[in-house]
C-alpha cells in the first residue's frame, strides 16, 4: 500500500529511491520442479547474489532462490554507504575481543570495499560508485572522546583514519573521525547487473520462491519450497535472518531494529562526504545523484527495536524535523525504511550454522552495516566452501559466543522477549471495532479470540489472527508502513497476513483461522 505525499501528514512518497529509479522488473521465473545443484543460495539481496557470483566464477552451479524479488528486501531499503567506518566500533572490538578480532573485522571490511570496487570495474556497472570519506561526528562534548579514541583505535588497526575538528556538514559537531578512499554506490543497480552474470552454465535464479525449510542429514542438503526442492551439496541462508535456526538458536541471540530514511532536496550543494553521528539516536547523510542532474539526499535514522507498539509514522515526522533543522530543505521526495539485526556482542555471525551442520552456511545481524559486511560474507562463505582459507573468518565464526562480552546484553534481550511473548499470549487488548478508523491498525478481542484487525482507506476492514508463525509471539501493527511486525524476531507481515520478510515462511492466518 503506497502513500504519496501527506499522506497521514507524512512526507515525501512512500517508496525507496534505489527502487524506484530501476527501469525494468527483474525476469526469473519461479522454481518449476525439483532439481539438483552444487550450491543452492537463499535470498536475493547483496549477501547472496555477490555469494553466487563469486561461486559461479569458481565453477560451481549455483542455484539462488528468492522470495518475492531479488534486491527488494533489506538491499533495496538501505543508505548504502560503502565504508568500513561503522560509527563507533572499533574501540569496542579491541575492548571485548582483542586486537587480533579487531583487526580482522577491519581487514575485512576494508577489503570488502575494495571488492566493490574490483565488481564494478571489471564489469564496467552502471551504479553511480564513487570513492568518498565517511565521517563519524560528536553532536556534544560528551561524545567527542569517544570519537578521538575511535580514531586512535582504527588507526592503530591500519585503518585510514583520522580526527578532525571541524566537517563541512552544517550540523553541530564537536569533532570527528574520518576515513578517507570510502565508497557509496546504487546498490539495486550494482546488485542487478551481477543478478544478470548468474544464470547460465547450470547456474540460475528463482524469484517468488519461498524457501520453507532445509532438511540436512549431514550429506547432501535439500531446501524445500511450495513449488519444489532443490538438492545441494551445499546451502547458504542469506536470508537476513535464517529462517532454519533450530540447531542454533540465533533467535535468542540476535534482536530485530528498524530505521528510517526520508530523500531530500537542498537548497545549496551538499558536502563531500558521508556522514553519521557518534552517540545516541542515529543521523545519518549522504548524497546520490538523482538522475536528473539534480542531487538528492538522503538523510537517516529513528531507529527502534521492530514491533514497538508506537506510532512509527512519528519516526518520518521526526526525520524530517530534524533534517530541517540542519538544512533548509526544497522538497521531501522519498520515504523508506529498513531493518536489520543486531547480535549480543554487535558482530555478525557468518559461517557454518552449527555443529553437525557443516553444509550449512549463514550470514546475519550486519547491525546497518551490509553493504561491506554483507560482501565481506560472500567472500569468506565462498572461500569456506571451496576449502580455502580466509584471514577474516574467525571474528565472525557463528560458535564464537563468549559470555563475558555478550551475557548481560544477551539475558536482557532474552527476558525482553520472554515479556513480549507472554505479555502478548495473555493480555487482553482493549477497544471495539468501531474504535478502529481509516488508517488504523489494532490488536483486539473479538468474540474471546484475538484479532489483528486494519481498516483502509476505503473502511475495509483486514482481519487476521496476529500470532506470528515463526514462534507465536503477537505482531503488533506498523502504521507507518502498514504491516505486521513481530516484536520478537523481526518477522513482518502485510495488512491481509502475507509474508514479506522473515523468519516466519508462512502466513498469519485469517480471523478464525
Amino acid at each position: 500500500m503506497e502513500h504519496g505525499p501527506g499522506a497521514y501528514g507524512l512526507p515525501g512518497r512512500h517508496g525507496s529511491f534505489w527502487m524506484e529509479t530501476t527501469a525494468a522488473e527483474t525476469p526469473h521465473p519461479p522454481l518449476p520442479g525439483n532439481l539438483e545443484t552444487d550450491v543452492a543460495v537463499v535470498g536475493g539481496g547483496i549477501t547472496g547474489i555477490t555469494t553466487a557470483v563469486l561461486l559461479k566464477r569458481a565453477g560451481y552451479a549455483v542455484t539462488l532462490l528468492e522470495g518475492n524479488r531479488i534486491c527488494q528486501g533489506v538491499t533495496g531499503h538501505t543508505t548504502a554507504k560503502v565504508t568500513a567506518l561503522h560509527r563507533l566500533i572499533y574501540k569496542e572490538l579491541i575492548d571485548r575481543f582483542g586486537g587480533r578480532p579487531a583487526q580482522q573485522y577491519a581487514e575485512a571490511n576494508q577489503a570488502a570495499i575494495e571488492t566493490v570496487a574490483s565488481l564494478v570495474r571489471e564489469y564496467g556497472i552502471a551504479c553511480d560508485f564513487a570513492r568518498k570519506p565517511a565521517c563519524t561526528y560528536a553532536e556534544t562534548e560528551e561524545a567527542r572522546e569517544k570519537v578521538a579514541d575511535e580514531a586512535d583505535a582504527a588507526r592503530s588497526l591500519g585503518l585510514p583514519a583520522a580526527f578532525t575538528e571541524d566537517i563541512p556538514l552544517s550540523a553541530r559537531s564537536y569533532g570527528a573521525v574520518v576515513f578517507e578512499n570510502q565508497a557509496q554506490f546504487h546498490p539495486v543497480n550494482y546488485l542487478l547487473h551481477l543478478a544478470s552474470l548468474i544464470p547460465g552454465d547450470g547456474s540460475r535464479i528463482y524469484e517468488n520462491t519461498r524457501a520453507l525449510e532445509v532438511q540436512d542429514g549431514g550429506g547432501r542438503c535439500t531446501v524445500r519450497t511450495a513449488s519444489g526442492t532443490v538438492t545441494a551439496d551445499t546451502v547458504v541462508l542469506a536470508t537476513h535472518y535464517p529462517f532454519y535456526d533450530a540447531p542454533g538458536f540465533y533467535f535468542a541471540r540476535m534482536e530485530p531494529s528498524r530505521s528510517y530514511a526520508l530523500g531530500v532536496r537542498l537548497d545549496e550543494p551538499f558536502p563531500e562526504g558521508m556522514f553519521i553521528n557518534a552517540d545516541g539516536p542515529a543521523h545519518s547523510w549522504r548524497s546520490q545523484p538523482a538522475g536528473d542532474g539534480g542531487e538528492l539526499v538522503i538523510v537517516g535514522g529513528m531507529e527502534h527495536r521492530t514491533g514497538e507498539d508506537v506510532d512509527t509514522r512519528r519516526h518520518y515526522r521526526d526525520l524530517e524535523a530534524y533534517a530541517r533543522s540542519v538544512y533548509p530543505l526544497r522538497s521531501v521526495d522519498y520515504r523508506w525504511s529498513a531493518q536489520d539485526y543486531i547480535t549480543v556482542d554487535g558482530v555478525p555471525y557468518i559461517g557454518p550454522l552449527a555443529a553437525g551442520h557443516e553444509n550449512v552456511y549463514i550470514a546475519t545481524g550486519f547491525r546497518k552495516w551490509g553493504m561491506t559486511n554483507g560482501t565481506a560474507a560472500a567472500t569468506i562463505i565462498t572461500d569456506m566452501i571451496r576449502g580455502r582459507e580466509n584471514p577474516h573468518a574467525e571474528v565472525y565464526a557463528p560458535d564464537r559466543f563468549k559470555p563475558a562480552a555478550s551475557a548481560r546484553r544477551f539475558l536482557a534481550h532474552n527476558i525482553e522477549v520472554a515479556e513480549k511473548y507472554i505479555g502478548g499470549a495473555i493480555s487482553r487488548p482493549a477497544g471495539d471495532l468501531r474504535d478502529v478508523a481509516p488508517g488504523e491498525g489494532r490488536v483486539l478481542m473479538i468474540e474471546g479470540k484475538k484479532a489483528g484487525v486494519f481498516r483502509d482507506e476505503k473502511g475495509r476492514v483486514h482481519a487476521v489472527n496476529p500470532t506470528c508463525t515463526h514462534l507465536g509471539c503477537v505482531a503488533a501493527w506498523n502504521s507507518a508502513e502498514e504491516t505486521w511486525d513481530c516484536p520478537c524476531h523481526g518477522s513482518r507481515f502485510d495488512a491481509d497476513g502475507k509474508v514479506i520478510h522473515g523468519p516466519a515462511v508462512k502466513d498469519l492466518k485469517p480471523r478464525g483461522g
